[in-house]
């Protein structure tokens, strides 16, 4: 078995968590505040497409709408997949969103270090967004 560095993210949100999760689990949302992920959103069949930061074409599969609060997803880029875990849970009477890197062997420190502050700044942004 093999595990990998990681790092969590959390970041508490002054909404309902149920209404956190409504909006940023819809993949038509993302482009409003995951600059980190990419734009041009365009869902197709199963999965969604779009353009990562640099405009490389990326397949998205994100988790089914659920009631626990899950907004994993799995992005395809550059015969890659990287699995992608988000939750947002309860925080008394808010939400707290939390996003898990994984550091795969042939990531440098420098690349897990850069996706950690990426993960940051979307999840800021989804605050600034929900609580404005």
């Amino acid at each position: 078995m093999t595990t990998y560095e990681s790092r969590t993210i959390p970041l508490s949100i002054d909404r309902d968590w149920h209404e956190a999760y409504d909006f940023a689990s819809i993949p038509e949302n993302f482009p409003r505040w995951a600059a980190g992920l990419g734009r041009r959103f365009e869902k197709s069949g199963g999965e969604w497409t779009a353009e990562d930061p640099d405009g490389r074409p990326i397949r998205i599969r994100f988790a089914r709408p659920n009631q626990f609060g899950v907004i994993d997803h799995i992005v395809f880029a550059g015969g890659r997949e990287s699995s992608n875990a988000m939750r947002v849970v309860p925080n008394g009477t808010g939400a707290e969103v939390m996003f898990t890197l994984l550091r795969t062997p042939d990531m440098a420190k420098e690349a897990f270090a850069a996706d950690a502050a990426a993960v940051e700044r979307d999840l800021k942004a989804l605050k600034a967004f929900l609580e404005g």
